[in-house]
């Protein structure tokens, strides 16, 4: 269920099982995870993920689970979690598109993209309630984050799902489109990115990961800052920046 394409330096990555809400068991995670790995040494200067037909992802395929033996634990902490610590050390940047339902493990994947675009129709939130289960891969921490105490566990106790509008509204995420248009938008920030200074996209994409896993303060991020922009002192991408701001012309990136 799991394809991967790649074509001008972007890699796009498709949930293709429409017919479960592009809904993950092991398999399919593991299969996630490889279509990463392929990305990433053939040295891609961006990604997109998406999700076939009606939904994005509507979490983990319980379809087949049996509750009394069931490997919750192995399930997420030895797949879900390194495939998403995976995703987010992806050294480019990536994108995701996001319609229909974005739950569990699939609003997961949406915490482990850079920049995460959404169709105005999608559906995020924490139903699970109604399993006698509670909101994983990360969904506690985005909320908490983004929207409070209060309004995470108004989501969670009543299960209320939130609108792709009101969750960017909310800051969940970066931008909002009509559904018809939300793969277009996507594709064409990616291609965007994939023609641009790649070294200093790492760059700023470390600096983001140690602000939120380290909770840096502004002078220690400063300091950060200033080491990034010597380090690319040395790439070419940078001399080629200067040179075209000096030249007058538009630069042209190799991504090194």
């Amino acid at each position: 269920m799991i394809e991967l394409t790649i074509a001008d330096d972007v890699a796009q990555i498709v949930l293709n099982a429409p017919e479960k809400l592009n809904a993950l068991d092991a398999t399919a995670v593991g299969e996630l995870s490889d279509a990463y790995a392929q990305a990433e040494a053939a040295q891609v200067r961006a990604l997109v993920l998406r999700g076939e037909g009606r939904a994005f992802c509507a979490g983990r395929d319980i379809s087949a689970v049996d509750p009394r033996t069931d490997d919750v634990a192995g399930y997420l902490d030895g797949l879900v979690t390194p495939l998403l610590k995976r995703m987010s050390a992806f050294p480019a940047p990536t994108f995701a598109a996001a319609q229909g339902a974005c739950l569990g493990v699939g609003l997961g994947l949406l915490i482990a993209t850079d920049v995460v675009y959404v169709a105005d129709t999608a559906k995020i939130g924490s139903p699970f309630a109604a399993l006698g289960a509670t909101l994983d891969s990360g969904g506690h921490a985005l909320f908490f984050e983004r929207l409070g105490a209060h309004k995470t566990l108004d989501l969670i106790y009543t299960g209320r799902l939130m609108s792709g509008t009101e969750a960017v509204q909310s800051g969940l995420f970066s931008r909002v489109f009509p559904a018809g248009e939300l793969t277009d938008a996507v594709l064409g920030a990616a291609t965007t990115a994939a023609s641009g200074a790649t070294q200093a996209f790492r760059a700023s994409k470390e600096l983001i990961r140690a602000l939120r896993d380290e909770r840096l303060g502004l002078w220690d991020s400063m300091a950060d800052e200033n080491a990034a922009q010597a380090a690319l002192c040395d790439t070419d991408d940078y001399r080629e920046g200067f040179a075209a701001f000096q030249q007058k012309r538009t630069p042209t990136f190799a991504g090194r």
